[in-house]
């Protein structure tokens, strides 16, 4: 039987999983509380891509204290060697007497592995507390475990009266320096920002982590930055495109016929079948899973965010408004031509929060519903 302790222990390891999302990828962000007599004696979360894991960092803290402790793991521990060697076999070497888990690791390269090398070495095991909880956390990573794709978010900033920018272009800035800061959390969190061309060509965007110091707040060293990618079948990117500068890394997706100018022989590409009505949404997210990518963030134009949302695979719609009016005349939010009503894709408000002066709602596809059926 779960005790109230359980889950106070359970929940600070969530806490303490949280500060590993901006640098864990492709790894899931885990934390880890090791308990004895009621009281901590190591803790850890996931270090980036080739660190310790968790469980790790937590027995290394907790030393010879760790033998006869609870482990509180927010995801199971790993059982097979990766980058790291498993951490199931670091739990029993250390003489830990019973294991709280919160998920089982959808990975089939554990998928239950873990849990039962525990409890074949005598260590009694519980599975499954706060298990909810650690689905929200971890929801990219299990996506990709699960149906082989990223989890999608798609990211617009729209005026009062659902517009975006300017007949002209003209859209900076719409939203104020709050829900501008947020977005930053949101790029410094996935694993991918995608664009399309338009928006390239348009804006001549970076989609970088800007702010300096917020920087340094959110990706402390060692950093592991988001890879940018371009929706561009037919490789138009202009070579000197701010989002192929600097350090952090970029990659061209386009068409498998299209002919690349000598000019962009340096920038990372792939080629994907393209339909003639441009790339397939599906392909993308495929292609980026096989990159390990867990979390995409979508930061386009209309029409490459209204396609998106018309395939299906959106998981999440991120809409920062402004208490503007930008008139008739100003660009849509998406494209979607839908003629009738029973076209009308229905939206479920998970989120509302204020953003300074600004409101952010987080939206999740339901189904394509007719007005009878509403």
């Amino acid at each position: 039987m779960l005790s109230a302790l359980d889950h106070q222990f359970m929940a600070r390891a969530l806490r303490l999983a949280e500060r590993g999302k901006y640098w864990a990828r492709p790894n899931p962000h885990v934390g880890c509380v090791l308990v004895r007599d009621s009281g901590i004696v190591g803790e850890g979360f996931t270090q980036p891509a080739g660190g310790d894991h968790a469980e790790v960092v937590a027995l290394k803290s907790a030393g010879d204290a760790a033998r006869d402790c609870t482990a509180y793991v927010t995801l199971e521990p790993c059982a097979h060697v990766g980058r790291t060697p498993p951490c199931s076999q670091a739990l029993i070497e250390a003489g830990v007497a019973r294991v709280v888990v919160g998920l089982k690791d959808p990975n089939p390269k554990v998928d239950g592995g873990g849990l039962r090398d525990l409890a074949a070495a005598g260590i009694e095991v519980s599975e499954g507390l706060m298990a909810a909880q650690v689905e929200l956390q971890l929801a990219g990573f299990l996506a990709r475990q699960r149906r082989g794709r990223p989890r999608l978010r798609i990211k617009l900033a729209m005026s009062l009266d659902g517009r975006t920018a300017m007949a002209s272009g003209e859209s900076q800035w719409i939203t104020g320096a709050d829900a501008r800061r947020d977005v930053q959390k949101l790029r410094a969190e996935s694993c991918a920002i995608l664009t399309g061309i338009g928006t390239v060509l348009a804006d001549d965007c970076a989609l970088t982590v800007r702010d300096a110091f917020f920087d340094e707040e959110l990706l402390p060293p060692p950093q592991r930055r988001a890879i940018r990618v371009v929706a561009d079948t037919r490789l138009r990117t202009p070579p000197d495109a701010a989002v192929l500068q600097g350090a952090q890394p970029s990659l061209l997706l386009h068409a498998n016929d299209a002919v690349c100018p000598g000019s962009l022989t340096g920038a990372a590409r792939l080629a994907l079948p393209s339909p003639a009505e441009g790339l397939d949404p599906a392909q993308i997210l495929s292609a980026l899973a096989d990159r390990e990518c867990n979390e995409i963030l979508l930061e386009s134009g209309p029409t490459l965010a209204g396609a998106m949302l018309q395939s299906g695979l959106a998981d999440q719609l991120i809409v920062y408004m402004a208490p503007v009016l930008l008139g008739s005349r100003a660009r849509p939010l998406m494209e979607l031509p839908f003629n009738r009503m029973a076209e009308a894709l229905r939206l479920r408000l998970v989120d509302r929060r204020q953003m300074g002066v600004d409101q952010r709602f987080v939206f999740e596809p339901r189904t394509f519903e007719s007005k009878e059926a509403g």
